[in-house]
């Protein structure tokens, strides 16, 4: 009896199945002749991870995984922005090492068949090689915006710059040409500056105030009667002659359609009512870029702007 229960004691142990139900086997010990009843048993499977279960095990799991993913897909986008950008972020390391996440989820995606309760550890290290890569990725995306920022404030800067240039040049342009044409006035003559200027031959006679102030400075410039028909021409299509004209879809304003309409003050602070004050910044602005009315009304027709 008791070789018997240390034998079936062992058998159990080892995990072996003995003789099927139906049979028994003798053994012979120095006891005597004994009979080994036969048995078996059922070993439940230990439950295994399913990315799609809702237990605890299998949720954290198909987290891991899904972070992962995500935390890769991250790199790689802010990488290629760096890339596509052109920028120099100076001394920022833009390089994301991912290979240690990559180990991670490879081996908790190989180990998917193995008991359930040996997984959350794997789970934990993909957690933590996640939050160690995302760190890297706002780091540099962090990076990214600042010097995207910068390069932004300084293209600003330059438009301005040259926007500024720009209209320094147009208004000493216009000054130098309205001072041209002081000067030639002031040498004809007190007298002939004074007197009322001859019509032109031809339709293009002064119509209005506006057209007889034109006329009376064409001669400031050099200009004769036959520039007058295209300056006539010209700022008919413009404005019509109106000193208030203003284009809602540009922004030009007065006889002249200067753009910006606040160009015209470096001609005489009354620029926005005193249509003197316009066509003199006019014909200076038309000396200046196209040498003379015809000139200009040349342009106009060609491109449709002067």
């Amino acid at each position: 009896m008791v070789a018997a229960a240390a034998a079936f004691s062992l058998i159990a142990v080892a995990g072996v199945t003995a003789l099927p139900t139906s049979e028994a086997e003798a053994s012979t010990s120095s006891f005597g002749d004994f009979t080994l009843a036969s048995f078996s048993t059922t070993v439940e499977p230990t439950p295994v991870v399913s990315l799609s279960g809702t237990d605890e095990i299998s949720t954290a799991v198909r987290t891991a995984l899904a972070d992962a993913d995500a935390a890769l897909a991250a790199s790689v986008e802010v990488s290629s922005q760096v890339d596509a950008s052109g920028l120099d972020l100076g001394d920022t390391d833009t390089d994301i090492d991912t290979d240690a996440l990559e180990d991670a989820a490879d081996r908790l995606t190989a180990s998917l068949d193995l008991p359930a309760p040996l997984l959350p550890g794997i789970a934990e290290q993909v957690a933590d090689a996640v939050s160690a890569v995302e760190k890297r990725v706002d780091a540099v995306r962090t990076d990214l915006e600042a010097a995207q920022k910068a390069e932004a404030e300084r293209l600003a800067a330059e438009a301005e710059a040259q926007r500024i240039a720009e209209e320094e040049a147009a208004a000493a342009a216009a000054a130098e040409a309205e001072a041209e044409a002081a000067e030639a006035a002031a040498s004809t003559g007190s007298s002939s500056a004074s007197a009322a200027p001859s019509r032109p031959a031809g339709v293009y006679t002064p119509a209005g105030d506006a057209q007889s102030i034109a006329y009376g400075m064409l001669g400031g410039y050099g200009w004769g009667d036959d520039q007058f028909g295209c300056l006539v021409e010209l700022w008919n299509k413009e404005s019509g002659w109106n000193s208030q004209a203003y284009n809602a879809s540009s922004g030009a304003y007065g006889i002249p359609q200067a753009l910006p309409g606040s160009k015209m003050a470096s001609a005489g602070a009354d620029w926005e009512t005193n249509a003197a004050t316009q066509i003199s910044w006019g014909l200076g602005y038309i000396a200046g870029r196209y040498g003379s009315p015809c000139g200009a009304w040349q342009h106009s027709q060609s491109v449709g702007w002067y």
